[in-house]
């Protein structure tokens, strides 16, 4: 187990605070003295909560000046405040809440930033120049799989300007109410991944035959034509459909899909970087495996970041639904108009009723590692997962699936599900990823660089060859969260550019798309 010998360090919240978290190396044991004297009752691992006065049953417990619990018995000063000694709030109520109350100071606009990316003829920029294989159903996957395996081995060494190859492999397509009305999420977001900017506006699909979600109705005429204005609004769609009489034995197959493949590699091979403003990034904000320094470090300075990026002109979304749900009047209140906030309620409105009807509620979220990292219950989780967002006003809110047509600070609405919400995001259009983790994780997506954000320094040092940036120097006093903030936007215009490589890219960790589908399996 690491050590810390430096003097005990807790972090506070807010001045209202009841209890702060032990920032050391492997916790405090008991009887350690705390800076203002306050003796420890019990071990406290590291990131996890100690009463700093006496609790009395039924005591609210505050973190980030908000009731994360509330006591189920006394809990001494110097105690150990974890989820057992805590009844969780209940969820706060949609009605009565404030609407566009709040009007953070203009800030400046930040001018003159840029990187080099992919303008693509619908005006969209790509940060990379990547062919997609869009598959219409989970059948055909393991022909794509193969397929790709050999365009990269065979083909892609034929076109240096071209960064990758991917298979948008997916679960869906066939066995499902394709004409429910909620089938509209995932075929939307399929549709919307295809047209994402990092794909250069080369649509190919690959078919099985007699799937119910048909070419056709995935990308209807007109619907992939509008990313390259030089196609008629008619354009035939590009398919390889592996029932065709045409093909005869399985090589066949792979050999019609290479051919395809060739035909868009060397359109996409023609494509070159150019200076473009920072205005053009399109920001996905996410945490995964988060701890109680998610709050405290990393997710702060992504919000700095996020306030950097809007006064850039840039377009930010944070998402997951379940993790901002119990601070929905934080964010209503941030909203620029009250039909902004209306949108935002509605979305908190379809989740709740979408757990109702799968009888579990939103305590269902946090996962054992959040609480080894000391986060109690999904209500302080909830509080240091807004911080991503940063300060500035909320000016639009995506339904699942949706494609993102504005600027500034966006709400998607997505589950909390690292796979699922990094799929809807990309779906929206995002061409640059930001995750952060306090107990660690190797996502990726091999459609767009995920920049990976340590929450802690022991976290950055064992995983140093995974994680790009280490918040962790926050809470050892290192760097300021504006320092962190600065350096990851810094990251961004460079790894936008081509110029870095994320660790996941450099390791190619690439996690499955999943596809959001509250429509009824057949």
């Amino acid at each position: 187990m690491n050590t810390d010998t430096r003097q005990p360090i807790t972090i506070r919240m807010h001045d209202a605070d009841n209890v702060a978290i032990v920032a050391n190396d492997g916790g405090l044991p008991p009887g350690a003295v705390l800076a203002g004297g306050l003796v420890l009752v019990d071990r406290i691992p590291q990131g996890h909560k100690v009463a700093l006065v006496n609790l009395a049953k039924g005591t609210a417990v505050l973190r980030y000046n908000v009731p994360i619990g509330y006591a189920l018995k006394d809990i001494p000063a110097g105690s150990w405040v974890h989820e057992r000694l805590l009844e969780m709030p209940a969820a706060r109520g949609l009605e009565g809440l404030p609407i566009a109350t709040v009007r953070p100071p203009v800030q400046a606009p930040l001018e003159g930033y840029t990187f080099e990316g992919y303008r693509n003829a619908d005006g969209s920029v790509g940060t990379r120049n990547i062919l997609a294989i869009t598959t219409t159903v989970q059948c055909v996957a393991g022909v794509v799989d193969f397929a790709v395996k050999r365009i990269k081995a065979e083909l892609l060494p034929k076109f240096p300007n071209v960064d990758d190859v991917v298979g948008l492999e997916h679960t869906y397509g066939c066995g499902v109410a394709i004409d429910a009305p909620d089938a509209i999420i995932p075929i939307r977001t399929l549709r919307n991944i295809s047209l994402n900017p990092n794909f250069g506006g080369e649509v190919m699909v690959v078919s099985l035959g007699c799937e119910k979600l048909q070419p056709e109705r995935l990308l209807p005429p007109g619907s992939f034509a509008i990313v390259d204005e030089r196609k008629p609004a008619d354009a035939e769609l590009d398919v390889v459909c592996l029932q065709s009489d045409s093909h005869v034995g399985f090589m066949s197959m792979i050999d019609s899909i290479m051919q395809a493949a060739a035909l868009h590699l060397k359109k996409l091979d023609a494509r070159r970087r150019e200076t473009v403003p920072a205005s053009e990034l399109v920001v996905g904000v996410q945490c995964g495996g988060s701890d109680a320094f998610s709050g405290v470090t990393a997710n702060p300075a992504v919000g700095f970041c996020t306030d950097l990026l809007v006064r850039a002109g840039a377009s930010v979304m944070f998402s997951e639904t379940t993790e901002v749900r119990d601070g929905i009047d934080q964010l209503t209140s941030r909203a620029n108009t009250p039909e902004v906030a209306q949108a935002m309620i509605r979305e908190m409105a379809w989740y709740d009723a979408y757990l109702q009807k799968g009888l579990v509620d939103r305590s269902a979220n946090t996962t054992p590692g959040n609480k080894k990292g000391g986060l109690s219950n999904i209500v302080e989780k909830a509080m240091g997962s807004i911080v991503k967002s940063g300060s500035s006003p909320i000016s639009g809110v995506l339904a699942p699936g949706e494609k993102l047509r504005q600027k500034g600070l966006i709400y998607a609405a997505t589950p909390a599900s690292d796979f699922i919400c990094g799929t809807l995001q990309l779906a929206a259009g995002m061409n640059l990823h930001v995750f952060t983790t306090g107990r660690g994780t190797p996502y990726g997506l091999a459609e767009c660089p995920v920049i990976k954000v340590a929450t802690r320094s022991d976290l950055a040092r064992r995983w140093h060859d995974l994680m790009d940036i280490n918040a962790g120097r926050i809470a050892d006093g290192e760097a300021s969260i504006a320092d962190v903030g600065w350096e990851m936007f810094h990251l961004m215009l460079d790894v936008a550019s081509g110029r870095k490589k994320t660790w996941a890219e450099h390791w190619k960790l690439h996690n499955a798309l999943v596809l959001f589908n509250p429509a009824p399996v057949t």
